[in-house]
């Protein structure tokens, strides 16, 4: 059985977020590149976090907490990211356990088109 992917919807991870990480296509809408960024999170994929980064606000590396394991994710709203649109948001909550102790993320994330493609520029985390 084909394992089902931690962006939440109801495809098997090899033909949702994971072909997004293998470059078998690219996020069509920030939504889209939302939830393949919490899969990478997820399976501790820093080539594709590193790649979905716009160069202005990239980090040169990303550090994964071993203690974390991230659990599932919300969408709870979006904005923009339309086939017209260079730009775009997405208000996530991120459930994790940290230590084996639940947690959750809260951030409305920002998006734009760069050379293309949708790109993670930013974000403002909440409660």
């Amino acid at each position: 059985m084909r394992s089902p992917c931690p962006c939440g919807l109801p495809s098997p991870y090899e033909d949702c977020c994971g072909r997004l990480h293998a470059r078998r296509g690219s996020a069509a809408t920030p939504e889209q590149l939302m939830r393949s960024r919490f899969s990478a999170f997820a399976v501790n994929d820093e080539a594709y976090l590193l790649r979905s980064w716009h160069p202005s606000t990239r980090p040169p590396e990303v550090r994964f907490d071993p203690a974390i394991r991230w659990q599932s994710l919300d969408i709870l709203g979006t904005t923009g990211g339309g086939p017209l649109s260079d730009e775009g948001t997405v208000e996530f909550r991120a459930h994790y356990t940290a230590s084996g102790r639940p947690g959750e993320l809260r951030e409305n994330s920002r998006f734009v088109r760069h050379d293309g493609a949708w790109v993670y520029v930013d974000g403002i985390v909440s409660g």
